[in-house]
């Protein structure tokens, strides 16, 4: 009977109908009135949805979302309510420290840490690849804390430490409950400032970036392309202890860190605890240099140079290029096209992640349905095992790069189906 109405001549009619309905002004708190129900030629859910907002109009409060379609002539509704919940509160120590919070009233679990502006970008040729090295070492016990007794004091609180190198930044953070977050900042202060580098630690540490090593090689992805040697001081450098000390000093000073926490938070106890537990580290980002000796060819060189001076030095620039390397031995063929976009500093680099979330990505040797959007579902039907959307964000640029993995014996068919 409904598919019969809906299909009926006068449904389809394309004479001009009155209104549906009037809009009429009250001064009572419904604002909104329906005077004239639609006639009977409207459509079956126009009826439906007249009697809902009828029965709704007779609630003492109203939600007004369900009456935004009663004028032939809607008006958007605004989310900025929404957006800017949870508030971020930011907080900014004399010493240059700074807070950022977003806490969530009806969250247990939190997560906390800090970022630093220390890596890759900011290291010279000498002493390149330190910064990876000592987020590997930085978890080997503290003169408060050995390495076994921060995995149980995490385990206990049901939490996880983690920690993680880039080109611009080393993270170092936490997921606890709420009511451990106190904690987890007690223990990030104390592997941040009271770390100690013993040498048998030192030599376990560089087997393991030693091991990333090796499978990035494996696999066949190129060591000049990585992150700029980030492993490269693990085979090279025998003064680790040096040259942790000198990163340390030259980048792990409060103007270059961050702390950031959110979910069952709660502001002002997070800045106390921190003012009580970051007492020793430097906050003098312009005087602190690297000074150290590393080996180069027999010849100890003494480096002496702030890391805004590297910086200055050689200022990050996009350069289009084609690279291609061959490894007969792996049989994946993996290959990225990468454009340059704008810095984490503009604004549209917003808009860039939101379009990335858009397109989607793909992973079928994960066992569940790809997350392709419809603009580029044609890219399934050529055999391609893996596609991500990379976004590497940088002060100065910002790299927008897509990597594809796909199998080499399908390589022939995608370019046969590409030429057709």
């Amino acid at each position: 009977m409904v598919i019969k109405q809906l299909f009926s001549p006068a449904r389809r009619s394309h004479k001009p109908s009155s209104s549906f309905f009037t809009v009429v002004r009250s001064s009572s708190s419904n604002a909104e009135e329906f005077i004239n129900p639609p006639p009977q030629t409207a459509m079956i859910y126009d009826r439906i949805a007249h009697s809902l907002k009828s029965k709704l109009r007779k609630l003492d409060n109203p939600d007004t979302r369900f009456f935004k379609y009663a004028s032939p002539h809607p008006t958007q509704t605004s989310h900025s309510h929404i957006l800017y919940r949870p508030e971020t509160k930011i907080t900014t120590l004399s010493n240059g420290l700074r807070f950022a919070t977003e806490s969530t009233s009806n969250s247990q679990p939190a997560s906390v840490g800090v970022w630093i502006d220390a890596g890759s970008r900011y290291e010279s040729d000498e002493t390149n690849g330190t910064a990876h090295f000592l987020e590997h070492m930085i978890f080997e016990g503290t003169e408060k804390r050995c390495a076994k007794r921060m995995g149980e004091e995490i385990e206990i609180m049901g939490g996880h430490l983690r920690a993680h190198t880039s080109r611009e930044q080393t993270a170092y953070h936490a997921k606890v409950m709420g009511k451990d977050v106190l904690k987890a900042v007690d223990i990030l202060a104390d592997i941040l400032q009271n770390s100690k580098f013993e040498e048998r630690c030192i030599s376990k540490e560089r087997d393991v970036i030693l091991r990333e090593l090796q499978i990035m090689l494996f696999w066949g992805f190129p060591v000049d392309l990585y992150d700029d040697f980030i492993h490269e001081k693990a085979i090279i450098l025998d003064d680790h202890q040096r040259a942790s000390a000198a990163v340390i000093q030259t980048h792990y000073t409060t103007p270059r860190m961050v702390l950031a926490a959110s979910g069952a938070v709660k502001h002002d106890e997070i800045v106390e605890q921190t003012k009580k537990s970051f007492t020793r580290l430097s906050s003098d980002s312009t005087t602190a240099t690297q000074k150290m000796v590393v080996p180069c060819s027999h010849i100890w060189i003494v480096i002496s140079t702030t890391a805004t001076q590297l910086v200055a030095k050689e200022p990050a620039s996009f350069t289009g290029s084609e690279v291609r390397i061959i490894n007969d031995y792996v049989p994946l063929a993996k290959f990225a096209l990468a454009f340059e976009a704008t810095s984490s500093t503009d604004p549209d680099s917003i808009a860039l992640i939101f379009m990335r979330e858009m397109l989607g990505s793909c992973n079928k040797n994960a066992g569940v349905e790809s997350t392709w959007s419809e603009l580029l579902s044609d890219l399934e039907l050529h055999f391609i095992l893996n596609s991500t959307l990379l976004w590497q964000s940088r002060n100065q640029t910002l790299l927008l790069q897509n990597n594809v993995l796909i199998r080499l014996k399908s390589f022939k068919q995608l370019r046969a189906g590409t030429k057709s």
